[in-house]
């Protein structure tokens, strides 16, 4: 196949492989927000999230491709045949679009984008955002030039490859939010519940049991419910409100006292940034149970506390919630344990790198 060679001054080119959940293309949207300077177009797959995330900011490519099972059998031989077709499909892009090379941010979309980057010697660079890496991040960061890590455990546990801890990028817009525009009265507590971009029907059935307790203390309470929950318009309170996202989440966690939350990498970034004590309800099926681990390092530095969703009861949750809006030196000291966790910058740090590694290669 014949390339023609591009000027020596033309802008470097990236393919940014990310999909599926917030937690995979959020931080990825956030690095390329840092790249004005770099070309820019997108990997993912089909009907999911990223479509809806990108709108028209980046040209959109897809790939068929899915996860591995945790047994061999039968529906191994289609997620291979995908593979192989994907990272097909992936080097003609990479070929024909002239790229310098590709950044992804894990998950199953990862596999044909580092294979097909490999195969043509071009640079690749892995963010894995959780304290567990994934499997893919595990079976292919040998193959990436630099792995990039959202908590110090990920790096211990990929100890033979190039890692940095950078943190987990996080978009724009929570560094310098625009004002909240909800009825919330000011002085009064609040509380935020989320479960990530999937929504949380269990840990929203607690909440709900346990709210009116709250609003007899004068607590109001905005629940993002996510799109999934039947029973989602079942309790009515002046003091509350339902609704299945939001789109200004960072001056909404700016403005609360305390949040509930899962514990997905993206959530738990944010939580840090916007200093927001937190309640987590780590997310229990997730693989490798990897929100738990998320979730230690947050619950041994005080910014958190930590409970397993199948341990914990709406009187439970009721009076937890409860003890932490009547003790304010409590939630204080959770406020500067959070910070103390924040990295601001990570999406300028992983950008650096990124155009770092385009750089020498362009210099090869």
């Amino acid at each position: 196949m014949f390339i023609v060679e591009r000027p020596h001054s033309a802008s470097k080119r990236l393919l940014i492989a990310a999909s599926g959940t917030g937690g995979h293309v959020f931080p990825a949207l956030a690095t390329a927000e840092c790249l004005s300077d770099v070309e820019i177009e997108w990997l993912g797959v089909p009907d999911r999230l990223e479509r809806q995330l990108l709108g028209d900011r980046y040209p959109l490519h897809f790939v068929q491709v899915e996860g591995f099972q945790s047994r061999p059998g039968l529906s191994t031989l289609r997620v291979l045949y995908r593979l192989l077709r994907a990272t097909l499909t992936c080097r003609r892009l990479l070929q024909r679009g002239q790229f310098d090379g590709v950044l992804t941010t894990g998950g199953y979309i990862a596999a044909p984008a580092i294979l097909a980057a490999r195969s043509l010697d071009l640079p690749v660079i892995l963010h894995e955002s959780n304290a567990i890496p994934g499997k893919v991040s595990k079976w292919f960061a040998r193959w990436c030039d630099l792995i990039a890590v959202g908590f110090p455990e990920a790096g211990r546990r990929l100890t033979q490859y190039p890692t940095l801890h950078l943190g987990t990028p996080v978009r724009a817009s929570f560094l310098e939010p625009p004002p909240l525009d909800l009825d919330i009265p000011e002085g009064v507590p609040l509380i935020v519940v989320m479960g990530g971009s999937q929504g949380a029907v269990a840990v929203n059935q607690r909440v709900r049991q346990a709210a009116p307790a709250w609003f007899d203390l004068g607590a109001w309470v905005v629940h993002l419910t996510g799109e999934n929950d039947p029973d989602a318009d079942s309790l009515q309170h002046p003091q509350y409100r339902s609704m299945p996202f939001y789109h200004n989440v960072a001056a909404l966690l700016q403005r609360a006292d305390l949040a509930i939350s899962r514990a997905g990498s993206g959530s738990l970034t944010e939580l840090a940034i916007t200093q927001t004590p937190a309640i987590l309800i780590p997310f229990p099926y997730a693989a490798e149970d990897h929100q738990f681990h998320n979730a230690i390092g947050f619950m041994e530095a005080g910014a958190a506390r930590l409970f397993r969703q199948e341990h914990l009861s709406p009187q439970q949750l009721e009076t937890e919630v409860t003890t932490l809006l009547k003790d304010s030196t409590q939630l204080q000291q959770m406020t500067t344990a959070m910070a103390q966790l924040a990295i601001p910058d990570s999406a300028k740090r992983l950008a650096e790198a990124v155009r770092q590694h385009l750089d020498a290669r362009n210099k090869s």
